[in-house]
């Protein structure tokens, strides 16, 4: 038997459907600062730089920037981690 393939995005369809269709490029050019509350929403529509499905809804702190993206950091039960994300999946609070 062949092995099951567990890719990035196995078992999120209903997870990372796109609720309308959205126009424009002004999303990927958002600009935060450090100190930024955030909320992780994914954009479907964009691959690169997408955070793990686990992260959407969650509410985090900008603390840097990486290249075009900006590192989030999220509190996960009793543990904080830091989830990189372009701004894309990212809004404002």
């Amino acid at each position: 038997m062949v092995k099951k393939s567990r890719g990035f995005r196995t078992r999120t369809r209903k997870k990372l459907k796109a609720e309308t269709r959205r126009k424009g490029i002004t999303r990927y050019l958002k600009e935060f600062s450090v100190g930024d509350r955030v909320v992780i929403k994914i954009d479907p529509s964009s691959h690169k730089g997408m955070p793990f499905p686990r992260f959407k809804g969650k509410v985090g702190r900008i603390v840097g920037k990486r290249g075009r993206s900006f590192i989030v950091e999220i509190r996960n039960g009793k543990k904080l981690k830091k989830v990189i994300s372009r701004p894309e999946h990212l809004e404002l609070i």
